[in-house]
């Protein structure tokens, strides 16, 4: 059994410190976009009234998510009175940086390069790097699951203590997070290696207690969805947490989804796990030890969850993120491994990707910016950065010492570089939606009116409208030409060009536009309807 050395300790947090500080590079400032918008609304509410046991919007209880990564935000925001993407984000970093910092103490007692690696290719995973920059339940969800796995592994292997208490405690943040699924999936990959290592009575021990607690979890949520929003909106919860993800109600998605999809939502880590699998599968007559035992433990977890999750209709990519970390570890392990052919193989495969990344990347930003040159207006100093990294990189052919660990890092480098610095700021400009709402909220608080928003669905689009302004807003909703005409004005109508083109030969489409503008990469219009 191996003990966890205070260096190890002081390195995994060094590691989760600079993680973190990587995720949260460049977000103070920026405004809200696509699917953050609904959570950064959840979290605006609260502070204005309060916390509350589920998210509101327009003041009334939202059925599909429970409170709990509402209230991370809402703390966070508190000191500045205000929810900005600092605070929105800040629980999705620290969740990765608590991701990287249990893997590394998972893996460095057998290899600091094999964790390192581990932690790169966690880094360079496409899912990963747009969630952790985001507003992300499912990568809490991720962060909690991997706790659970590596309490069980470490009390096995690390002679780590007796945690079941903040096992449970940490099933029950799951279950706060995300619901039913929070509960499951941290459940299903501990109780995977339980059955993988043959641990029988606790395998029975553990999945008897999670299933009550599953079940007790459940009757306190419908019983506080009753007492909140009476007998409907239980109805409404039952429908959007459980029997509308089981039934494809919410979006149906094939049984082999996520096993074909994650080739690109989770590049490169899950095609380079599979391969590496492979590689061990036909290495298994030489290979031996605790670290491939590890490999075996963090493939059965990972795909537990995968077979769970492919279970229920409703597939979404990002719900399959509590199985990257598993993914990457395994990927990496090639790198832990000193003989057979196949993974000299993987690891020239590896190192030659690095190798070329920031290369890659200049030239993608060549041909990107003169194909886009009103996005991506000045990429000078990105592209300096890349070269430097490139040189770094190439540096490499002559020093072996450090070399895969130093041409992980130039690519992660690489990678984060583009993304922070050149694809979010473009995409931020392309889906803007707050110049737009604030320059059209100034214009009804000059003339206070009631604000109807037509074919923006109150889920939708109308949601990326409410997190712009400073205040509440009880607006109204029209989704047809008939409701449209059935309002009296005076009022203030915000909707779609294509739809105000629609209605020419209206009352209404005869309307001069006070403000039109981009609004979520759509053109929009603001008409005032003056009273009869």
């Amino acid at each position: 059994m191996i003990t966890l050395s205070p260096e190890i300790r002081r390195q995994s947090l060094l590691a989760g410190l600079l993680a973190f500080l990587l995720c949260m590079a460049g977000v103070y400032g920026q405004a809200p976009i696509g699917f953050d918008s609904r959570f950064v609304l959840f979290a605006q509410e609260m502070l204005r009234h309060g916390p509350t046991v589920f998210p509101t919007t327009y003041g009334q209880p939202y059925a599909d998510y429970s409170a709990v990564s509402t209230l991370f935000v809402w703390l966070l925001s508190l000191p500045f009175g205000t929810v900005n993407a600092l605070t929105a984000w800040a629980p999705s970093a620290m969740a990765g940086a608590v991701i990287v910092t249990l893997m590394y103490r998972l893996l460095a007692p057998y290899s600091r390069r094999w964790a390192l690696i581990s932690i790169a290719l966690l880094m360079l995973t496409s899912g990963f790097v747009t969630e952790v920059r985001a507003v992300s339940q499912d990568l809490l969800l991720a962060a909690v699951a991997f706790a659970v796995f590596y309490l069980g592994y470490a009390h096995d292997h690390f002679a780590g203590g007796r945690r079941w208490p903040l096992i449970f405690a940490l099933l029950l943040l799951g279950f706060g997070i995300r619901g039913p699924i929070g509960l499951v999936v941290p459940t299903g990959m501990l109780c995977s290696y339980y059955l993988l290592n043959r641990q029988w009575s606790r395998l029975l021990v553990f999945g008897v207690l999670a299933a009550v607690l599953l079940v007790a979890c459940i009757g306190l949520l419908l019983w506080l969805a009753r007492v909140i929003g009476g007998p409907g909106f239980m109805q409404d919860v039952i429908r959007m947490q459980f029997m509308g993800r089981m039934d494809g109600s919410e979006g149906v998605s094939g049984s082999l989804y996520y096993f074909t999809s994650s080739f690109g939502n989770y590049a490169l880590a899950y095609p380079l796990a599979l391969l590496a699998l492979a590689a061990s599968w036909l290495g298994k007559l030489q290979q031996r030890g605790p670290a491939l035992r590890l490999v075996q433990y963090c493939a059965a977890a990972g795909l537990i969850v995968m077979v769970g999750l492919s279970i229920p209709q409703a597939k979404k990519a990002r719900y399959l993120l509590p199985m990257l970390p598993m993914a990457a570890i395994i990927a990496a392990y090639p790198f832990q491994v000193a003989h057979g052919w196949v993974f000299r193989g993987l690891r020239g495969l590896m190192l030659g990707l690095w190798l070329l990344t920031p290369g890659v990347l200049m030239v993608l930003l060549f041909v990107a910016r003169r194909r886009f040159p009103e996005q991506l207006q000045d990429v000078t100093f990105v592209l300096i950065g890349l070269g430097a990294l490139q040189l770094v990189a190439l540096s490499r052919l002559l020093m072996p010492r450090w070399r895969p660990e130093v041409l992980a890092l130039t690519a992660v480098l690489a990678l984060w570089t583009v993304y922070v610095a050149v694809f979010e700021p473009a995409e931020r400009r392309l889906y803007d939606t707050q110049t737009f709402s604030r320059d059209a909220f100034a214009q009804i608080q000059r003339n206070p009116a009631p604000v109807v928003l037509h074919g923006m669905g109150k889920d939708a689009k109308a949601i990326k409208f409410m997190v712009n302004l400073e205040q509440d807003l009880q607006p109204q909703f029209s989704d047809s030409i008939q409701q449209l005409e059935a309002v009296h004005g005076p009022a203030w109508l915000m909707m779609d060009r294509s739809d105000f083109q629609a209605l020419q030969g209206t009352p209404i489409g005869e309307l001069k536009p006070v403000l039109t503008g981009s609004f979520d990469k759509n053109d929009y219009v603001l008409l005032f309807l003056k009273p009869l």
